[in-house]
């Protein structure tokens, strides 16, 4: 075991339980659970937002793509900052002036019926699972590198952790953790970026002319196709890239923690600029591995790439940087699971227990129980099945649980937005098949079906050649809400959409301004 490795691992747990305590002290509402009361300014909620984003995916995942397979590897950078975009300018605002505490308070405010809100705290539950599912599996091959501690253990330990922050400190320590981590996590990066690109005396020339013999691929390094050679499966993964953060919904939560919709816009613009830094400085952090580690010592570590970043901060720096940036990734992980698991149980105890069991007659105090209870169920489920998915890279996974973002929340969100016809026939059809689509996809696909043993979940042949689903589930979920409005009987509320234009847009009451 690295000693010191493992103090800074504890330091890092002490200091993140230390922000829980105090967060628990102030959590005592429904608010304070599920939003921090709105209390985050512009520049804390861009940091959280940024940590939120900044997962094992973004930190471990990417630079082993990169440091792997090249090109094909920066696709996850270009996407995951792209993305934000779409954020900024359909999602960000509406979201905050239409919900309070979750994604289906938006859809509700438009269609009050508790199948449209059951639906999409549904969506919810699973797109959390799915992603945390990721974060977990970077957290075991992490530990099982530096502590030594078998995968399942490794599991358990970061499962627990990150259930204590959630069911005690709420969204206020979950922030928190969050704001820190960033931090931590850019500080990391830049260094070691500067320090790569020491190695190349700072000459970015220099740099793509030796990555051209660095690694096994030779000058094919640096072109497109080493792991994407379907071209179809490549624009499915960049549309699940672009479109997919826009219906994440531990990102979307995030909104509902400052006062307004401006704030929540100068929250978009911070993180999206701090995210720009970090994906650029992930082209160091991968072509650094695969110079100055290399590909043979990256695979036997983790066959994945996953530790390729903890690897090349050994290579560079010896054990205290190594220990340093592997703590800090142990950070990353516990700050993303956290708001997962966040949003999952929001969902769960405000959405389905509060408003469909409970027909909103739950008190606060009831709500905040449920709460707990559900990050407690959810934290278990994605333990067990974060036990099945440890051969996979976690940039991957996340890329998987993009595309169900997108194919089951986007098109919800923007129909209910733009489209005056839009009906609950149509979000709840839009919602079920874009959900339903692509989990069925993923089912058939190679990413669960292999005939070589250990190479995917399952041994056998997969029914489809795609590896992300998005662009058959995407255009299906928009497909499904507009089938399902034009042939439902029920029409659309056309009164009720211009009260929602006007909030969507201004924040101000709707109904007071239409005549």
């Amino acid at each position: 075991m690295n000693m010191l490795a493992f103090s800074l691992f504890v330091a890092i747990v002490a200091i993140t339980l230390i922000i829980t305590y105090i967060a628990s002290k102030r959590t005592k509402t429904a608010s304070d659970f599920y939003t921090a009361d709105g209390s985050l300014t512009g520049w804390q909620n861009g940091l959280a937002i940024a940590g939120d984003y900044m997962s094992a995916a973004s930190f471990l995942g990417i630079a082993g793509m990169v440091a792997l397979s090249g090109f094909d590897g920066f696709f996850y950078s270009i996407g995951f900052l792209v993305a934000y975009l779409v954020v900024l300018f359909i999602v960000a605002e509406p979201l905050r002036n239409l919900g309070k505490y979750t994604l289906a308070d938006m859809i509700a405010a438009r269609f009050d019926e508790k199948k449209v809100r059951g639906v999409a705290a549904l969506n919810t539950i699973t797109i959390s699972t799915f992603y945390m599912i990721a974060q977990l599996v970077g957290a075991g091959a992490l530990i099982k590198l530096l502590l030594g501690i078998d995968y399942v253990w490794s599991v358990l330990i970061v499962g627990v952790l990150m259930t204590l922050y959630v069911v005690f400190g709420g969204m206020m320590a979950t922030s928190w953790v969050q704001i820190v981590k960033a931090i931590l996590l850019m500080g990391g990066t830049l260094l070691i970026s500067i320090m790569v690109f020491a190695k190349f005396d700072f000459s970015v020339v220099q740099m793509f002319e030796k990555m051209k013999t660095a690694t096994p691929l030779g000058a094919d390094y640096l072109n497109p196709g080493n792991k994407f050679k379907n071209p179809i499966d490549t624009l499915s993964l960049n549309l699940a890239l672009v479109l997919g953060t826009a219906g994440l919904p531990h990102i979307l939560i995030r909104f509902f923690t400052v006062k307004d919709a401006i704030t929540a816009r100068k929250s978009v613009v911070y993180a999206t600029w701090i995210l720009a830094v970090f994906y650029i400085m992930t082209i160091f952090l991968g072509f650094g591995a695969a110079a100055f580690v290399g590909y043979d010592k990256i695979v036997e570590a983790n066959a994945a790439g996953n530790m390729a970043a903890p690897l090349l901060a050994q290579a560079l720096g010896g054990d205290f940087l190594f220990a340093f940036v592997s703590a800090v990734a142990f950070a990353t992980i516990l700050a993303v699971v956290a708001g997962l698991v966040l949003s999952a149980a929001s969902a769960f105890a405000h959405d389905f227990y509060s408003h469909i069991l409970r027909r909103g007659q739950a008190t606060e105090k009831e709500q905040v129980v449920a709460a707990r209870w559900a990050s407690i169920g959810v934290s278990v489920i994605s333990i067990i099945l974060a036990l099945f998915a440890q051969t996979l890279n976690v940039a991957f996974l996340v890329a998987l649980a993009f595309a169900v973002a997108a194919s089951a929340n986007l098109p919800i969100i923007m129909l209910t937005i733009f489209w005056k016809k839009f009906n609950t026939t149509g979000a709840i059809s839009g919602m079920l098949v874009g959900l339903f689509s692509a989990l069925f996809l993923v089912a058939i696909s190679p990413n669960v079906w292999n005939p070589e043993k250990g190479v995917a979940i399952l041994v056998g042949d997969p029914l489809i050649t795609l590896t992300n689903p998005g662009i058959i589930s995407i255009p299906l979920g928009f497909l499904a809400a507009i089938v399902g409005t034009m042939v439902s009987s029920k029409k659309a509320d056309a009164k009720k959409f211009d009260e929602i234009l006007v909030k969507a847009n201004t924040g101000i009451n709707g109904s007071a301004s239409i005549k």
